[in-house]
């Protein structure tokens, strides 16, 4: 452990070594990174659809159901970060509680979600600010799924992951910075919506309130895992968080409900501005209803800026969360254990942030298409990891009911154990939304990313020792046993 540890930072147990993180982050920086990472681009190119599929009331009840579901999962979150605040977030509570290969399975599964996300945003850049300067799309490359891809449609969304990744690389601290102005944008756009909405918006536009009933609901409702995921990004950089243990469970549940909050008043400003005949005719129905309350395709525009600010932030937190996983594994040694070195300068995880930036950098040039794609083969993956963290939360509260929990929930009777169970209920009903005949079930291309994501997982999960078992130094088990076999096999 450090000598220089900064006061009042969660300390590592005995057992963990100091990996050479940086502890930098504060409580805004948490919540920053939490919430930022949450309001991403889809409340500006979905919430037209949501009002057209289940009417305003219908939108809004789905969006406080998911946030409610989404808050029960953030608890059993905030209690394993607090009492294991490591880098790799999930990774470290399925190694303690559930064995080597489940670390696995749950790791891998919510680094998909998180990658499809930031290619999801690198994709949304581009598509963005076309709404504001039409001209963009220039020099055509190639077609796909009917979408022409143009050079300088696509440079956009690349150069903008390269500026991105370099932030990263440079440090934890920066990258946060640029998060805390980007949302302080972002709200000043919150505040002018609901000014607009409250001043020239009107009740009548708001009907109907329901459409297609349940249908409707689920509709929305399945697009839950997309809009909140990301407030696990604080476990994933709780190694380099400056708080007390207590503080860092704390943290998740406020950017789950500030996210909930702001999806909702998304639907309703946007829906107090236009009829639901308008809402269904509109290009981007947020931006349109900005400036119809405004008269002004200046305003409009600026609603489209926050949504290009939402998509920095989401990305920004996302690249976090998905480098801190590779590092995990890498330095696990379940993956190549180049993902596991740090920056000699920053104590960045420069290597999986430059893996992921590659990823991001490459996918706009597949097209707008991707958008849809990239949502629907990403959301099976995160709802798994969210399932596989609450059963290890149940196990591990019978398992060690006496293990330090700074932020423990439910108090110390079976409180605990019931809100765990709870969640593992509501996964498990998102997942089942997936299957065949359920109105989430994925498209051929999305289940071609998802297909191909987890065959190449499939790789990595056979190559891992069997009879690693739970436990506190599951992960030292594991490290010196796969460098055992290297050493044997170099013999």
């Amino acid at each position: 452990m450090s000598t220089n540890e900064p006061r009042g930072a969660t300390p590592l147990a005995p057992d963990r070594e100091d990996h050479g993180f940086k502890r930098v982050l504060g409580r805004l920086d948490a919540i920053g990174l939490g919430f930022g990472a949450m309001i991403g681009f889809g409340w500006v190119i979905l919430t037209g659809d949501w009002l057209v599929e289940a009417g305003t009331m219908g939108a809004v009840l789905a969006l406080v159901t998911g946030g409610l579901i989404m808050a029960v999962v953030g608890l059993v979150y905030g209690e394993l970060v607090a009492a294991m605040p490591y880098a790799g977030g999930e990774h470290n509570y399925l190694l303690r509680g559930m064995g080597a290969r489940w670390a696995f399975i749950g790791s891998w599964a919510i680094t998909g979600g998180y990658i499809t996300i930031v290619a999801f945003e690198a994709v949304a850049v581009p598509r963005t600010v076309q709404y504001i300067f039409p001209g963009l799309s220039q020099i055509p490359l190639w077609t796909v799924a009917g979408f022409e891809v143009n050079l300088t449609w696509a440079l956009v969304g690349a150069l903008t992951a390269v500026l991105i990744t370099a932030i990263n690389i440079r440090g934890v601290k920066h990258a946060s910075t640029v998060q805390i102005f980007v949302i302080l944008f972002l709200l000043i756009v919150g505040l002018m919506m609901l000014f607009g909405a409250f001043t020239r918006g009107s009740v009548a536009t708001m009907e109907p309130f329901f459409t297609s009933g349940t249908a409707g609901f689920f509709l929305v409702l399945v697009t839950v895992p997309f809009l909140f995921v990301g407030f696990d990004v604080i476990p994933q950089v709780s190694e380099e968080m400056h708080l007390p243990a207590k503080q860092l469970g704390g943290t998740i549940i406020v950017s789950v409900l500030l996210a909930a909050a702001w999806y909702v008043m998304v639907v309703l400003t946007t829906s107090s501005a236009m009829s639901g005949a308008d809402v269904a005719g509109a290009d981007i129905a947020v931006a349109d209803a900005m400036g119809a309350m405004f008269n002004s395709t200046a305003v409009a525009n600026l609603l489209i800026a926050g949504g290009l600010a939402g998509i920095l932030t989401s990305w920004n937190s996302l690249l976090m969360g998905a480098s801190r996983l590779l590092w995990a594994l890498g330095n696990s040694r379940m993956v190549p254990q180049w993902f596991g070195r740090l920056h000699p300068k920053y104590g960045t995880p420069a290597n999986a942030l430059l893996f992921v930036g590659a990823i991001s950098f490459v996918a706009p040039f597949f097209g707008a298409e991707m958008l849809g794609w990239l949502v629907d083969s990403g959301s099976p993956s995160i709802v798994i990891a969210y399932a596989l963290v609450s059963v290890v939360f149940v196990i591990l509260r019978r398992r060690e009911p006496d293990m330090d929990r700074p932020f423990r929930i439910g108090g110390r009777s079976h409180g605990g154990t019931v809100i765990g169970v709870l969640s593992v209920v509501l996964c498990v009903g998102l997942i089942s939304l997936y299957l065949p005949g359920m109105p989430a079930f994925l498209s051929a291309p999305a289940w071609t990313i998802f297909g191909l994501w987890w065959l190449l997982g499939l790789v990595f999960l056979l190559r891992i020792p069997t009879g690693i078992h739970p436990g506190v130094d599951a992960e030292h088990r594991l490290v010196a046993e796969v460098d055992r076999r290297r050493r044997s096999a170099r013999a």
